[in-house]
């Protein structure tokens, strides 16, 4: 069988959790399968890349997603297609209609819940990306959902589609990526004191993500502990300015801030985490939380919003702490209350790598994703 995955981001672009879902979960299907990248950008190895047309260099930038779409769905030769978020979801619907082929898609978040989006697209974009999501997902043969709450949202926010067609298969983890790293370079290079506590977040500068919330926060948090913010790519110019405003505002308040405004190497990220006292994830909106899992294999205490899927992967109490979503004087409470323990911090840690370990695993969500694409080729 041949499988054509669909995507925005492929490496080396990949900014996002679903850039990261789609790495490792293509890298474990070519092990049980044969395996197609279609993916939007600049030419590499490894994909078929493509870009929007040169005509609507000045068009809205989800109108051009739409023009990479109709490209992606062109090319014939796979027996299923499978798009992954609204840039690739229309492109898999009519590679299913153009070629009779069953269409699968995973759901990383839906664009009705993500009203925000509105700041970045426009109106009229915003508008584009609901409907080739919407369509993607009502007409395929498949909906993966990467967490129960994910299955959920689906189900509520679309309920044209049948509840049996929507199947969750958690996202995964590579344990031998994300593991403990004690070296210091990375902190040495950015300036963050391996000998005091640290509070690290890593993400996109996104409504989604919550960093306002956190910043709102850093001023309650505990001044001995540094306050480490590896956040760039903001969706918005007014975000950034918001953003810049608060880092500066926490600097002469408290100090100990540390902000890292780049996309950091796998391995650099896998330090901070390593050394982190605690991750802090203060998302308003999270199907599940790529960046959880990955800093509880570093052996790292999470502290979290109870939202999405998020209190599937976080163990309150266990792995971590969660805390109401938008709530920065909770936030705040329950990272001091672990920096203030550090003992109960590295319990954590050590619990969260084995539930990452034990429970969440790229092969095993290959193998689900492998047998449910079997099923569906049956079907034709």
């Amino acid at each position: 069988m041949r499988a054509a995955v669909m995507t925005r981001e492929y490496p080396p672009e990949v900014y996002g959790g679903a850039g990261v879902h789609v790495e490792y979960l293509v890298r474990e299907l070519e092990r049980l399968i044969d395996v197609e990248v279609r993916c939007f950008g600049a030419p590499r190895d490894g994909a078929n890349a493509y870009q929007a047309w040169p005509a609507l260099a000045d068009a809205n930038a989800a109108l051009q997603t739409i023009s990479v779409d109709l490209l992606m769905a062109a090319s014939a030769g796979a027996d299923l297609v499978h798009s992954h978020t609204w840039y690739a979801n229309l492109a898999g619907h009519l590679a299913k209609l153009l070629h009779d082929v069953p269409h699968v898609a995973t759901t990383h978040s839906l664009e009705p819940e993500r009203p925000w989006k509105r700041e970045q697209l426009g109106d009229g974009g915003y508008a584009l990306s609901c409907f080739c999501e919407r369509t993607g997902l009502e007409g395929a043969d498949a909906v993966v959902a990467v967490s129960g709450a994910m299955r959920d949202d689906v189900l509520r926010v679309y309920p044209a589609i049948d509840a049996e067609r929507v199947h969750v298969i958690h996202n995964g983890i590579d344990p031998d990526e994300y593991r403990p790293d004690h070296g210091t370079s990375a902190l040495e290079r950015y300036g963050v004191d391996p000998a005091r506590p640290s509070v690290v977040f890593v993400g996109r500068i996104t409504h989604q993500k919550g960093v306002t919330h956190l910043l709102d926060a850093g001023g309650s948090i505990d001044a001995q502990a540094q306050l480490v913010l590896a956040a760039g790519a903001p969706d918005t110019e007014e975000l950034a300015r918001e953003t810049e405003s608060k880092v500066a505002r926490l600097r002469d308040e408290r100090g100990g801030i540390v902000w890292i405004e780049k996309m950091l190497e796998r391995s650099e990220v896998v330090q901070l985490l390593t050394h982190a006292t605690v991750f802090v994830c203060p998302s308003v909106y999270e199907p599940l939380g790529i960046v959880n899992l990955e800093a509880m294999a570093c052996e790292t205490a999470v502290v979290a919003s109870a939202v999405g899927g998020i209190p599937e992967v976080v163990e309150d109490g266990v792995t971590g702490l969660l805390a109401p979503p938008a709530d920065p004087e909770a936030l705040a409470t329950a990272v001091n209350e672990l920096v203030a323990d550090p003992e109960r911090a590295r319990q954590m840690g050590v619990a969260g790598r084995r539930r990452a370990v034990e429970q969440f695993s790229w092969r095993a969500v290959a193998e689900r994703t492998a047998e449910l694409y079997e099923q569906l080729v049956a079907r034709v």
